[in-house]
């Protein structure tokens, strides 16, 4: 069996596993899947399910399965999305020669969209209606439109932002995202493999270029000045899929358009090199070339901006105003040669060394945040309770980076696979994405999840400091059993409103943020708060709380499908503050058993402060008990480098010196946690690597 039909089985059992799980059809269960990574991959910011099929004038098909959002939160970019999934036993291979007609789907659907006697044939409350009327309403400040067509089969036209013509002046181009290239991303973190700038053939000629590196150096840098025309029309094409994840995250936080760089650009753009200071990226691959003139760069492979995505968005937002002075603009470019075995651990760095010359807050590289760093550690070793329905123990995937679930499971034998399966169920694996969905929606911020999970993802990323505190003591066990009880909710309530009589269909993501931060908001008006820790022990949500979730569901559907007057688009209306304002302002009856779930804080810390304690007083007894195994000629052989290397505090050394007289001297448990400490410091100073070679 080849990779492709590994990927494509397992990639089929978990869209109807999560279309069964949540009671979806197989369709939107895929579309909700590729959507997350279609946002992560920078393809699109949001991406908001609206299916519509039907025919219009002439019996000409219209199909659409969901859009990238609100065009005027995406610079004028409106995306229209068609997802075509179908549930085979092998994988299904389709045509260049049928794109076509899937691709007229959607320009139709586009079009119809734009007559008025279409839309007012659409139930008022339907999906497509409200898609439609955003294009309408939005048509004036649309400046470009991507078709994007979406398939778990392997299609053989291998299309990126194809240009294919205009309508109504306003310029088009569409993408395929076929089972392969799914495969690639989901895989390996590649949402542009096939993204090649062939800065000679398309975008106005090659760029000269100062080769900065040595012949000894990790990797080929080079220095260029990049014209601002140039560099606005490649945004163009390619957008904020050009911006390294951790500069998207940034961009989304504060702003796509810094007024300070585009009154730069429109009123002196002849300084704006002088004023600006230019930007940095990684390439996979160059294609050089050297002429009369000097070096040039004709052609770079997955080109990443990783610093100065501020300025590259504002020259290309600014393009329009800026008129000629547009040919005035130059922009400093550093570009580092990073290969694809190296971009994973590379790349964030560079991007966040680079930023942080500039007082970008840590927390906006937040792959690289200690936060997320804890919470990884926390999930590999923390057991979960089996519950009334299990019969082992578990554990809670988190993933903190793409990838890591399926790596780490890959790595193993077909019988360790069972015994990891088993340890770490595929349905109890989450996302950095979903951790801040969680949190922001208990927080009282469900208009903000509602925009997504990349804009939410970059709104909980602003926030994440005041979680973290001074020393990120905050984040410890009880803290992570909360979490996954949250989980434990949002995931059950998801099942719950699918079922429900009163569901009408669409906007469930929506109703179940809504839900569960009017419950929160309830009761913590009441001084009241979940009892979290009854949930993580049952590993269920008890049912005087679903009860009580259901009650808010049903009210929040309500105030999301009934907008205020001339708003039509639900989805759009979800998003805003005045829809959660109106929400929380509304009194819900719950029963008097929800009462028997709630606790005080005070309790509730008490808890907290019981579960730390034996957290603590696990980690001391594993401190002592490797202190023990590691035996007292080690510790000798620690505090004799490190003194040799001059590394030791007086305090150090004398704690090093207990364990060296082992078991003549028995170090205490504050003093075995801390020789650990000196330890993990001696090493980073490559301590192990030097005893490893002289024991050998």
């Amino acid at each position: 069996m080849s990779n492709l039909e590994e990927f494509h089985n397992g990639f089929i059992a978990d869209i109807q596993g999560d279309a069964d799980a949540l009671g979806l059809y197989t369709q939107e269960a895929f579309f909700e899947k590729v959507g997350e990574i279609l946002t992560e991959a920078g393809e699109i910011d949001q991406c908001d399910y609206a299916y519509f099929q039907g025919k219009g004038r002439r019996g000409v098909q219209l199909q659409v399965t969901g859009s990238g959002g609100d065009p005027s939160n995406s610079d004028g970019v409106l995306s229209l999305l068609l997802c075509d999934f179908q549930m085979s036993a092998d994988v299904r291979v389709t045509r260049g020669a049928d794109l076509k007609s899937q691709i007229n789907k959607l320009v139709e659907f586009l079009r119809h969209a734009l007559r008025e006697e279409f839309r007012e044939e659409l139930e008022e409350t339907s999906l497509g209606a409200g898609l439609a009327d955003l294009i309408s309403t939005r048509w004036k400040i649309i400046n470009k439109i991507k078709l994007i067509f979406v398939t778990n089969s392997d299609n053989r036209a291998k299309v990126d932002a194809m240009p294919a013509g205009e309508i109504d002046g306003k310029p088009v181009t569409y993408s395929v995202w076929d089972l392969k290239r799914l495969q690639a991303y989901v895989e390996q973190g590649k949402a542009r493999a096939d993204l090649t700038i062939d800065f000679a053939g398309d975008f106005g000629g090659s760029i000269p270029v100062l080769k900065a590196s040595g012949s000894d150096a990790a990797l080929d840098s080079y220095i260029a000045v990049i014209p601002g025309a140039q560099l606005a029309q490649i945004y163009d094409k390619w957008g904020a899929r050009l911006l390294e994840s951790n500069v998207r995250s940034f961009l989304q936080a504060k702003g796509n358009v810094n007024r300070g760089i585009r009154k730069t650009i429109v009123e002196e753009p002849h300084m704006f090199f002088a004023y600006n200071n230019g930007i940095a990226a990684t390439v996979e691959g160059v294609e050089l070339e050297r002429t009369e003139d000097g070096l040039v760069i004709k052609c770079a492979d997955n080109l990443q901006i990783v610093n100065g995505g501020q300025t590259t968005a504002s020259i290309h937002a600014a393009q329009k105003m800026a008129g000629e002075g547009l040919k005035d603009i130059f922009v400093l470019m550093k570009l580092n040669v990073v290969p694809p075995i190296l971009s994973d651990s590379v790349v964030p760095r560079i991007s966040e060394f680079a930023n942080s010359q500039n007082k970008v807050n840590a927390a906006d590289f937040f792959a690289n945040h200690p936060f997320h760093v804890k919470i990884e550690e926390l999930s590999r070793k923390i057991l979960a309770p089996a519950g009334s329905g299990g019969y082992r123990e578990t554990k809670w995937f988190y993933e903190r980076a793409r990838g890591q679930y399926a790596d780490e499971r890959s790595r193993k034998t077909d019988a360790e696979r069972k015994k990891w399966d088993a340890e770490f169920p595929r349905s109890q694996f989450f996302t950095k994405t979903d951790l801040a969905k969680f949190e922001n929606s208990w927080a009282g911020k469900p208009d903000t999840v509602s925009q997504g999970a990349q804009k939410n993802f970059a709104a909980f990323a602003r926030s994440i400091e005041k979680v973290w505190g001074r020393n990120g003591d905050r984040i410890n066990e009880a803290w992570f059993r909360h979490l996954i009880s949250k989980v434990i909710i949002f995931r059950k309530l998801e099942k719950l409103v699918s079922a429900q009589e009163w569901y009408e269909g669409g906007y469930r993501a929506n109703i179940v943020t809504y839900a569960i931060a009017k419950v929160a908001y309830d009761v913590e008006k009441m001084g009241l708060v979940v009892d979290l820790s009854r949930v993580w022990r049952v590993q269920a949500v008890p049912t005087v709380l679903e009860d009580a979730l259901l009650v808010a569901a049903a009210e929040a559907q309500d105030v999301i499908t009934n907008p205020p007057e001339g708003v039509r688009n639900m989805s759009e209306w979800a998003k805003k503050q005045a829809c959660w304002e109106r929400f929380r302002n509304r009194e819900l009856s719950y029963s008097e058993e929800f009462g028997d779930l709630l606790i005080e804080p005070e309790e509730a810390k008490g808890e907290d402060a019981e579960v730390t304690g034996d957290a603590n007083l696990t980690k001391s007894v594993e401190a002592q008990t490797k202190v023990f195994e590691l035996g007292a000629d080690f510790w000798t052989e620690v505090r004799n480098w490190g003194r040799s290397h001059r590394l030791l505090s007086p305090s150090e050394y004398g704690v090093l010196d207990v364990c060296s007289k082992m078991p003549g001297r028995i170090p205490t448990e504050r003093q075995t946690t801390f020789a650990l400490e000196i330890l993990a410091k001696l090493e980073e100073h490559g301590f192990r690597k030097e005893y490893a070679t002289a024991t050998e």
